[in-house]
This record gives C-alpha cells, sequence and structure tokens, in this order.
C-alpha cells in the first residue's frame, strides 16, 4: 500500500509493505554517503539490511532508551556524520522506533542546514504514528521533545515484518497511539480494537492511523490549529512519563505509549465511551490506571510547550469520533492531576 503525503514541495511517499525493508534501493537513491540511525534494541539486521544497500553507508548505533533523544547525543550523531562525509547532497536514514526516528531526524534537520531524511520505522508506535508528519526533536532533561524543529522526511518505509521481533508490551504500546487516532477521527478504527484481533488486523490498523495522521498534518502542518489534535492523551501522559517514565536508570515504570494512554481517560467527557476505552485497555492490556506523584507531575506539565501565558490547550473528546481543543487556565491542570481533591 502506499499514501502521500501532500505538503506542497515537502510532499512524500509512504510506502507499506511487508519486505520493504529489503528493497529500499528500489525506492529511494542509495548511492551517496549514507548516515544509518539505528539503537542497541533493534535487531542489527535491519540497519544492516539497509546498509547492504548502501555503496557509501555508515551505520552509527545509539543505546536504546528515551535517555538517547539528548543534545549529548545529538553531537556525536553530528560528528559521526561529519566524519561519514555527508554533505549538503547526504542522507540520513533511520532505523528503529521513536526514539531514533526523532533523533535521526533532528540531526537531518540540522547537519549543513538540512539533509534529506528517510524514516524505516520498526515499532508499533513509530509505524503508527511518530514515523511521519516531520516533528523531530530531542529532549532537555525531563522536558521532552522541547529542542526540535519540522523537518519532513523524503520518504518513510513501513515494514511490518519487524514488528515480529517485538517484546509483547513494546507492541502493545504503540497500539495506544492508534487508539488515540480511533477516538478523536475514526470510529471503525476504535471497533477493531473493540471487535476485532489486533495481530490479525496490524495492518490495517497501521494503515487507518496512518490516514487520519496524514489527513490532519495536511490541513495543518506546523501545529497552528488543526494539528494540536494529535496531542490527545500528551498533556498528562507527558507529564507522567516525566515522573514514571522508562528512562536511563529508570527501569521501572511506564512506556510513552502507556502514559499516552492514561493522559487520554480524563479528557474523554463520555462517560460510556470512557468506560469502553477502560475495557479496550484491560483487552490488551495497557494500564488504566497508576499511581505517581502528582505534584511533580504537575510541576512538569506547568513547563509543557503546550502552556503558554498562563494557560494550557487541552484536547477533549465529547464523543467517539470527534474532538476539540479547550483553553483553560495553568490551575486546570490541578483538576487534571487530580490535586483538587487533596
Amino acid at each position: 500500500m502506499k499514501l502521500s503525503m501532500r505538503l506542497g514541495p515537502r510532499s512524500y511517499d509512504i510506502i507499506l509493505k511487508r519486505g520493504a525493508l529489503a528493497n529500499l534501493s528500489q525506492l529511494a537513491w542509495l548511492d551517496r554517503p549514507v548516515l544509518i540511525v539505528t539503537d542497541s534494541g533493534v535487531p542489527a539486521e535491519y540497519a544492516q539490511k539497509v546498509a547492504a544497500q548502501c555503496p557509501h553507508g555508515t551505520i552509527a548505533t545509539v543505546p536504546q532508551g528515551e535517555a538517547s533523544k539528548s543534545l549529548k547525543v545529538y553531537g556525536q550523531l553530528l560528528q559521526q556524520a561529519l566524519d561519514a562525509g555527508l554533505d549538503r547532497g547526504g542522507l540520513v536514514i533511520a532505523v528503529g522506533g521513536g526514539v531514533v526516528g526523532d533523533l535521526a531526524g533532528f540531526v537531518a534537520a540540522t547537519f549543513m542546514r538540512g539533509v534529506d531524511f528517510i524514516n524505516c520505522p520498526t515499532t508499533t508506535l513509530s509505524q503508527i504514528d511518530s514515523s511521519i508528519g516531520g516533528k523531530v526533536a530531542v529532549d532537555l532533561g525531563d522536558a521532552k521533545n522541547i529542542v526540535g524543529a519540522f523537518w519532513q522526511p523524503k520518504l518513510v518505509v513501513i515494514d511490518p515484518d519487524t514488528l515480529s521481533t517485538l517484546p509483547r508490551r513494546h507492541y502493545i504500546n504503540g497500539l495506544a497511539e492508534a487508539i488515540k487516532a480511533g477516538l478523536i477521527c475514526d470510529p471503525q478504527l476504535f471497533l477493531l480494537f473493540e471487535n476485532g484481533d489486533v495481530d490479525a488486523d496490524i495492518e490495517d490498523i497501521i494503515y487507518r492511523s496512518l490516514l487520519v495522521k496524514k489527513k490532519i498534518v495536511e490541513q495543518d502542518e506546523t501545529e497552528h490549529g488543526a494539528r494540536a489534535a494529535l496531542n490527545f492523551g500528551h498533556t498528562l501522559g507527558h507529564g507522567i512519563e516525566a515522573v514514571r517514565g522508562i528512562k536511563g536508570r529508570r527501569t521501572k515504570g511506564y512506556f510513552h505509549g502507556e502514559c499516552v494512554a492514561l493522559g487520554m481517560l480524563p479528557m474523554i467527557e463520555d462517560r460510556q465511551l470512557q468506560k469502553r476505552v477502560r475495557a479496550v485497555y484491560r483487552k490488551l492490556g495497557l494500564p488504566a490506571r497508576a499511581t505517581y506523584n502528582k505534584e511533580q507531575v504537575l510541576a512538569y506539565m506547568r513547563h509543557d510547550k503546550k502552556a503558554r501565558g498562563g494557560s494550557v490547550t487541552l484536547v477533549k473528546v465529547p464523543g467517539l469520533g470527534c474532538w476539540r481543543l479547550d483553553k483553560a487556565p495553568l490551575e486546570a491542570l490541578e483538576t487534571l492531576v487530580g490535586l483538587d481533591k487533596a
């Protein structure tokens, strides 16, 4: 299957096909200096499969985990790009999950003021959501994605076969973003989670999720309006992730998708729909409740990039398949984390 992100001169194709990773050279020009960025958690064979198609390719492997989305690792990759001989005609290829895509994309956006970027996502989270749309970034301490840019890839190649090596929890973690897409725009996608088999339906889930994000990004590439809907669940979710997320030496807690799943629940205004979402979470094994330090989460949320001028924009879902943006004072965050009940 092929989709086309229509953004004028920044348009690109999204290829969704089993075995596509082995055929990358048929889809893109690779006979130039190429930096292939991956991480230690991605099976080495995936990056090697890409490198075998690149006459002048260099593999750069960063440590697995959110901690690699740092200025330090970003700087190391810039140096590796320089050492690999990348020039203005060079190419950066991401082979991995959302962390790799964000990091490699930011390198591509800033090295020599911007070089070509191809994203080859290998996780459900990145195949469903983060690989398209052009948001690239690194973290600053616990402030997630606070240093970044909009840099559209030249091509996105999604090979569902790479999902076979994912641990089950990672596989399910990524599905939270698909649930998000269903809740805000595609009731039929949500019904796949309620009534279907996620393993049997995975290609349809990926495809429908990409259609939702593609449509929104085409309307609002740099997030000045409708694209904010894609932040559904992320205001509280990022706060929980900053405090309880698995990062660096913090090996116990929640992954990004799990935090987004938790962050969506209080933003659903229809109680019956909220009940249905909790049932889907239980079916998949996503968390429906969590304990965390509310004061710490609140402190992080006040510094979230969505909080501006004493207010914050919250994405709420009044019913299945629809959403709205509410601009609320920062004090509303206390209600969101439950501190007003203390």
